[in-house]
């Protein structure tokens, strides 16, 4: 019998991917949209709400375009991962009232550090930090009260699509959770953060659990796609969730690791779990979660540098040159220590206020040794922080798969593996969450039992790098010199915030 056909939507940052898979995992066909965002003021970072549902539209339709009729036919379920702790408000239409804010936005410190506290991570699952929702939503009670007190939603990205595609307001548990209004043990909306957030409790949707059927898409939408029969809208998960599954890490001794704009890396558990080093997700495994490691630079900081600091003909992109000299940089670089907290630090220590540092420069110091210097501080703060995960679950991990751009440089992706201390596997995958989002649509058509059923025979990998023993305890070594190089800067970095505050970058 012929496989049935889903549709795997990711709604990132900047564009949307549709995925057109069917129950082996294989991509029939793609589509992709493009839209922008908007820094109307330093650490602000906006968008046009109605975007996300016009490249949701573009990008099905291009890739739906590319099928033979006969397989537009076999199309029954859509599922559409999305970027996390993004919103805006809407009016009882679901027209947005405002731009909405994204996650990287960066405006809420004041707000983190009045309403943050241990007993909120304990309970939401986040530690204190500008990345949750929540911060932001306190930040517009505060200057935009009018307009949070008349909105008749607040919705995720998640939310806002379902609502255009069915005309419901309604949230997956496992995407409106990154919002931080959640009691995240019983995944289910928090009246402590709703107040927090100066919201009301009817401004927010109802919720369903991830993977399950939220119902019909809108049948005028379906047929401007070129499909004539019924296709059901599954409850999704966020990006970093959906990548799990893109990759088959579905247990406690089974990372992903995301080389992407930002490095997010975690493990499934089935029991709610908090601590320092983590933040905790709701999964796309229903009832379960992810335990999430953060860090905000990623590829972004590799990107940064070759802009800013490498051959301005290339404009920031992946330079071979760069990579070649940096890789004839012996490991460690002589002590140079690079602290990569460009956008702040997450994992493990969660200070908004923090940024980066490059300590022990000297005039024997060019490009390569910097730029090798920059990978090896992203990727011991990624090692120091997978350590403290399995020592957190009491689970060695036992397999990391990475996904991103990030792993398609041979000298990062060395880097990573030594400095890990355990073989990484590739996906050769190109759009993963929106193969996660297949594998929760596939499960919801009944092709599989579960979501981990459905994951195991969808995901697929490549290649293996082993990692170097004698670079991982170097590694090791140095690793603890930046822990203690960030301890010890943790101060001036408050002292920092205290004056730019006073004398701005750009006034």
């Amino acid at each position: 019998m012929s496989s049935p056909l889903v549709i795997g939507i990711d709604s990132s940052t900047t564009s949307t991917k549709a995925l057109v898979v069917d129950d082996q995992g294989t991509v029939l066909a793609e589509g992709k949209a493009e839209f922008a965002m908007q820094t109307p003021r330093v650490d602000f970072y906006e968008q046009d709400a109605h975007d996300w549902w016009r490249s949701t539209d573009t990008a099905v339709g291009e890739a739906v375009g590319k099928l033979e009729p006969g397989d537009r036919a076999r199309i029954s379920h859509l599922c559409a991962t999305i970027q996390r702790q993004t919103f805006t408000l809407v009016d009882e239409q679901g027209e947005p009232l405002r731009p909405g804010i994204l996650w990287l936005d960066g405006r809420a410190a004041e707000q983190v550090r009045r309403i943050g506290s241990e007993h909120i991570h304990q309970l939401t699952g986040f530690q204190p930090d500008v990345t949750p929702s929540v911060y932001k939503i306190a930040w517009l009670a505060d200057h935009e009260p009018e307009l949070v007190t008349s909105a008749h939603k607040l919705v995720g990205v998640h939310a806002y699509l379902v609502h255009a595609m069915t005309g419901r307001f309604v949230d997956s548990a496992a995407t409106a959770d990154s919002l931080g209004l959640f009691d995240m043990a019983h995944l289910d909306w928090s009246d402590e953060m709703i107040t927090h957030a100066g919201l009301r409790r009817e401004q927010l949707c109802e919720l369903v659990p991830a993977a399950s059927v939220i119902g019909p898409i809108d049948s005028a939408i379906t047929s401007a796609w070129g499909i004539d029969q019924e296709v059901q809208l599954v409850a999704s998960c966020g990006d970093g969730q959906a990548a799990a599954l893109g990759v088959g890490a579905i247990g406690l001794d089974e990372a992903y690791l995301n080389m992407g704009t930002a490095l997010v890396a975690g493990v499934h558990s089935p029991d709610y779990e908090h601590a320092p080093v983590f933040r905790t997700d709701a999964a796309g495994i229903p009832g379960q979660y992810v335990l999430e490691i953060v860090q905000n630079s990623g590829a972004y900081l590799a990107g940064w540098f070759r802009d800013k600091l490498g051959d301005p003909n290339l404009g920031g992109r992946p330079d071979p040159a760069l990579d070649e000299a940096a890789a004839s940089v012996a490991a460690g670089c002589g002590g140079l220590v690079t602290l990569p907290y460009w956008n702040a630090v997450q994992s493990p220590f969660w200070n908004p206020v923090a940024h980066g540092a490059i300590v022990g420069l000297a005039g024997a110091y060019g490009r390569p040794e910097l730029y090798r210097s920059t990978l090896e501080g992203l990727s011991i703060e990624m090692a120091r922080n997978l350590a403290g995960l399995a020592t957190t679950t009491g689970v060695p991990l036992r397999t990391v798969t990475a996904v991103g751009g990030g792993q398609r440089s041979p000298l990062w992706r060395r880097i990573m593996t030594d400095a890990i201390g355990l073989p990484l596997t590739e996906s050769p995958t190109e759009e993963v969450s929106a193969m996660g989002a297949a594998v929760m649509a596939m499960a919801a058509a009944g092709r599989y039992d579960s979501v981990q059923d459905a994951a195991t025979a969808m995901a697929k990998h490549g290649a293996t790098t082993e990692p170097d023993p004698d670079n991982h305890e170097l590694y090791r070594e140095l690793g603890e010199i930046q822990a203690a190089t960030y301890h010890r800067l943790a101060d001036i970095f408050d002292a920092q915030y205290a004056f730019a505050a006073t004398h701005p970058l750009h006034p």
